[in-house]
């Protein structure tokens, strides 16, 4: 789960106040108190915790909370409302040159992922529609362009190179020109890094955003490296001209404060935040969604989203209908794992379901890709009639099913009885709404 410490931190702090009827002053700042030692826990700079902790004394200790029926969850909402404005409010589009292609210049230091996210952006791009090219510009990092080449495989778009000897800023000149003669668009720019800023370095990027001004200039900042993150986008800042950047792995848990702290020191907002190794985990960054995943209340436009994407329309249309009928079999239970494996780990998705449980809760659950896979063994050990009728599954059936799948008759048992209860559920869902737009339907709720 993204920022599972301090999720877990916050929760623990506002489950406090949330069980008080009546907040005192006192009560309000022992809170704030417990959230700035998190919010540093967690990296975030210092200055921004300051300032951020202020904001929300001055909001909560004021008559909107005092005054209010219910003050722990108005305090959380201020919370909510100042993380979100911390990240940058609203989200921030990517902007498109008014005639193709657009040209996207990634930099970074080595090791940040940009090569990573070169391709990832591609995907992005490719899934709209477009036809974008890659260009190798870092001559200097050995297999540098090679990776880009394989990522470009496998997304089946082109990627331009010259090779390793020739001037990076001719690469881009001659790749730019390719895109403009075959009217492939967008142009994203792999550029070299170095583990450290030194003046060649910002040299060789101001001379390629000189020779062709790119539409954009994204810095690709890897969030594990805490307040450095933050360190080296203020120093790429003051050298280049930076519109907005990738933070890459927001899905690790430490330190991950970074994202956090970066748009108010640098003033740059993050764009797109890298969610892990994979070159579909890349996501649009909503710092109101981010905000509501930490405090606990979830992300159910994100969830959306992702079941969008990952589900297939013909089979949730398919599934509705079973539902409506009562005829929903382990079958089609089977399938809905291998649609929930497409959305990403089962703890993000439930921390993305308000009400599904605190950050602490999730953890306990023990929800991964093990749990599924139990499921999956379990069925898979069931014969056709026993898939197609639960109720045919007595005692000998059970104990066979459980040494078939190398679990017990306890987790056998707890399978069925989370079967008939999803079945339940189920229907009363799809009789409620008539349609069910996303086609989300999670076989382990």
């Amino acid at each position: 789960m993204v920022f599972e410490s301090l999720a877990e931190k916050l929760q623990d702090t506002f489950a406090k106040l949330k069980g008080k009827g009546k907040l005192t002053e006192k009560d309000v700042k022992s809170a704030l108190k417990e959230v700035k030692m998190s919010l540093l826990e967690a990296d975030v700079n210092y200055k921004v915790v300051k300032k951020f902790v202020s904001k929300v004394e001055e909001r909560a200790i004021g008559q909107e909370v005092m005054d209010s029926l219910t003050p722990g969850q108005q305090v959380i909402k201020i919370v909510n409302e100042e993380l979100t404005d911390l990240m940058g409010g609203e989200r921030s589009e990517l902007i498109s040159a008014e005639s193709p292609p657009s040209t996207y210049m990634l930099v970074g230091l080595q090791g940040s992922g940009k090569t990573t996210s070169t391709g990832k952006l591609a995907r992005h791009f490719k899934e709209k529609g477009k036809s974008p090219l890659l260009v190798a510009a870092d001559v200097y990092r050995p297999a540098a362009i090679k990776q880009l080449q394989v990522l470009g495989e496998r997304l089946d778009v082109d990627v331009f190179q010259m090779g390793d000897q020739n001037d990076p800023v001719d690469i881009v000149k001659a790749g730019l020109a390719k895109a403009e003669k075959e009217s492939l668009d967008p142009l994203i720019i792999d550029t070299a890094g170095r583990l450290h800023i030194d003046e060649e370095l910002m040299q060789e990027l101001q001379d390629i955003q000189k020779a062709i001004n790119p539409t954009e200039t994204l810095l690709v900042v890897d969030a594990m490296t805490g307040q450095d993150a933050v360190n080296v986008a203020d120093n790429f800042s003051e050298k280049l001209d930076i519109s907005g950047m990738i933070m890459t792995k927001l899905d690790g848990d430490a330190r991950g404060g970074a994202a956090l702290s970066i748009r108010e020191v640098t003033g740059k907002p993050i764009k797109f935040a890298g969610m892990g190794e994979k070159l579909d985990q890349l996501e649009p960054f909503h710092p109101d969604r981010m905000a509501s995943r930490i405090l606990g209340m979830g992300d159910v436009l994100g969830l959306i989203e992702k079941a969008e994407k990952s589900i297939d329309k013909e089979k949730a249309r398919d599934l509705e209908r079973k539902l409506r009928e009562d005829s929903f079999t382990f079958e089609d239970f089977l399938e809905q794992l291998d649609q929930v494996r497409n959305m990403g780990p089962i703890s993000d998705l439930m921390g993305m379901i308000p009400g599904a449980g605190s950050a602490k809760q999730l953890k306990n659950m023990q929800l991964d890709d093990s749990e599924l896979d139990r499921i999956e063994a379990i069925i898979s050990s069931m014969t056709p009639e026993e898939r197609q009728n639960p109720k045919v599954i007595n005692g000998s059936r059970r104990r066979r099913i459980a040494e078939g799948s190398g679990t017990s008759i306890q987790e056998v048992n707890r399978l069925l009885k989370q079967f008939k209860q999803t079945k339940k559920m189920m229907k009363q869902l799809s009789g409620k709404g008539g349609k069910k737009k996303s086609g989300l339907n999670l076989p382990f709720m």
